[in-house]
């Protein structure tokens, strides 16, 4: 499968509520993608983000929340 490059420069991001605000370990989410949720090291925010479907990011949440 082919990779093709996605440009996040605009994107919106949110860190993660878990975040201490110490400099831990923490996700940021960049929100208001359609169909795509790009996630990253909040630590490092000019580095890569994996991109997730936005149907397979919300059944990953769900089953965080043990929802599912």
């Amino acid at each position: 499968m082919a990779s093709r490059a996605l440009d996040l420069s605009n994107a919106s991001w949110r860190k993660s509520s878990y975040s201490n605000g110490s400099g831990g370990s923490c996700v940021e989410v960049a929100d208001g993608l359609p169909g795509i949720v790009p996630v990253r090291d909040s630590k490092q925010p000019q580095g890569p983000a994996l991109v997730f479907s936005a149907a397979g990011w919300a059944s990953f949440v769900s089953t965080l929340k043990g929802d599912a």
